[in-house]
């Protein structure tokens, strides 16, 4: 029997246990932290940086901005059923990783994009990782991702996390189920 999982009587809790900095593979160090609502600006600054591949990698389509309404959901989490981790270096944000959990269960819908010069550093594997650490401890057993399957790099990652992984492809996009218990 699974133990049971504990749901804070107040979600919206900033949980400042999930800071963290990490070394990345190059050496590097990041600052991993939960995103804030008064992030906003600066989520909009770093999408604005991105490249409009690692744009298209992300979003399957141009997205050259964010809508108002986008970033007040990417920037406002719940910090439970929806989460998000920035890594920052220094002042600037330089990755973004987020979970949804999806229709309230043991799944949540797994996503992140590192900015253009960050890439192949390894803070897409850290970001999976922590993100992964913490969706345990709510209650989450699996993440499922859609890539594109051109996207080898997002596909390595996915693939090299020591989780178990499930995929199928269908016309161009790879669904992934990644077991995380």
């Amino acid at each position: 029997m699974a133990a049971a999982i504990h749901r804070p009587s107040q979600p919206h809790e900033y949980p400042g246990e999930l800071e963290r900095d990490l070394v990345t593979r190059n050496g590097g160090t990041v600052h991993l932290r939960p995103i804030r609502p008064a992030d906003a600006p600066r989520l909009v600054e770093f999408h604005s940086q991105l490249s409009p591949r690692s744009v298209y990698l992300r979003y399957f389509t141009a997205h050259p901005t964010l809508s108002a309404v986008e970033v007040e959901r990417l920037a406002t989490v719940d910090y439970w059923d929806r989460l998000a981790l920035i890594a920052e270096d220094g002042d600037r944000m330089i990755a973004v990783g987020r979970y949804d959990r999806l229709d309230h269960g043991e799944e949540a819908e797994v996503a992140f994009v590192v900015a253009d010069d960050y890439q192949r550093h390894g803070i897409g594997s850290l970001l999976l990782e922590q993100l992964a650490i913490a969706a345990r401890e709510r209650g989450i057993t699996a993440f499922r991702a859609e890539t594109l399957y051109e996207n080898r790099r997002m596909l390595d990652v996915f693939m090299h996390s020591g989780l178990e992984v499930q995929s199928t492809t269908d016309h161009g996009v790879v669904e992934l189920r990644l077991s995380i218990c």
